[in-house]
């Protein structure tokens, strides 16, 4: 039987996100989802190190990759829309589930155990609010990188970024913050 599951996993690069603004430069859902990774690694590494944690780093960076597979089928929702309201929450839930479903579907039965979880996220709720903090501070980078490019556009998405991360209050989050955002404020000279 033929599978198209990787097919489909290997269109994030065709999915563009923040659809709604007016971007520098445009960000795939593969790039993100990559930025995600990496980042979820290293808040997990934090967390070892510096704040005596048992994070699994690996299974951090992999639930980055896979975290917003869904959007593959359903586009990247603008936020607005999708907390507009609390049905309007709750319809886009049932359409993220129906999507997960849908490609975990296109997968040979004996493979699906091990994609399940990646794909619903399913995992350590610790290590889920790394991935989500993983996810805000690769938005709020970009709100960095389009504001230094001159783009107006991402100042108010930079603050919801920034508000989010801080209500969360996850100190490796915190930690990475303080230590490796200012960073993307630079130029390469600056660097």
């Amino acid at each position: 039987m033929e599978s198209s599951f990787f097919s489909m996993i290997l269109r994030m690069k065709y999915i563009n996100r923040w659809g709604l603004m007016r971007n520098t430069w445009q960000e795939s859902l593969s790039q993100h989802s990559m930025d995600v990774a990496v980042i979820a690694h290293a808040l997990a590494v934090i967390c070892n190190r510096r704040l005596g944690g048992q994070v699994d780093a690996d299974r951090a960076a992999v639930l980055g990759l896979f975290h917003d597979t869904s959007e593959i089928i359903t586009g990247d929702m603008p936020t607005p829309a999708k907390y507009h309201n609390p049905e309007m929450r709750a319809a886009y839930r049932r359409v993220e589930a129906w999507a997960q479903q849908d490609l975990l579907d296109k997968l040979p039965s004996d493979l699906r155990p091990d994609y399940e979880p990646l794909i619903f996220e399913k995992a350590d709720p610790h290590l889920l609010q790394i991935v989500k903090a993983a996810d805000k501070i690769s938005a709020l980078i970009k709100c960095i990188e389009e504001e230094k490019a001159g783009n107006h556009e991402f100042i108010r998405a930079k603050q919801a970024q920034l508000t989010a991360l801080q209500e969360m209050d996850l100190p490796e989050a915190n930690i990475f913050l303080q230590e490796f955002t200012g960073s993307f404020e630079k130029t390469l000279d600056e660097l």
